[in-house]
């Protein structure tokens, strides 16, 4: 790749619009949800099923429920996507009321 094709391919990116908002992972098998929340959820799946593959997520009982269930039985979804926000605190206080809300009408653990 050319210098100035791979400094446009950058320039792209870091202008891409980028989604926040509140998801959900689901262990079909045994009905459990998690709840989270991420500045950007074009991401976040990759994150966590990479974490979740090799053994060492955060989130325990998430974890735990991987180790016994296996990938195959996890499905990802967007709840809710946000406006944008020019002011991080703003975004950042109105993902928190967000994710307790989720958290709350799905009977979700939060991560």
């Amino acid at each position: 790749m050319k210098r100035e094709d791979r400094k446009a391919a950058v320039a792209a990116y870091r202008k891409r619009e980028v989604a926040t908002g509140i998801y959900a992972i689901r262990c079909v098998p045994t009905g459990a949800v998690w709840v989270g929340q991420a500045p950007d959820l074009s991401t976040i799946q990759n994150r966590l099923w990479f974490t979740l593959r090799l053994g060492n997520n955060t989130h325990r009982s998430l974890q735990d429920a991987w180790r016994a269930e296996g990938a195959e039985a996890f499905t990802y979804e967007i709840l809710e996507r946000l406006e944008a926000e020019e002011l991080d605190y703003v975004r950042d206080r109105l993902l928190q009321e967000r994710l307790m809300h989720w958290a709350d009408k799905l009977q979700a653990t939060r991560i």
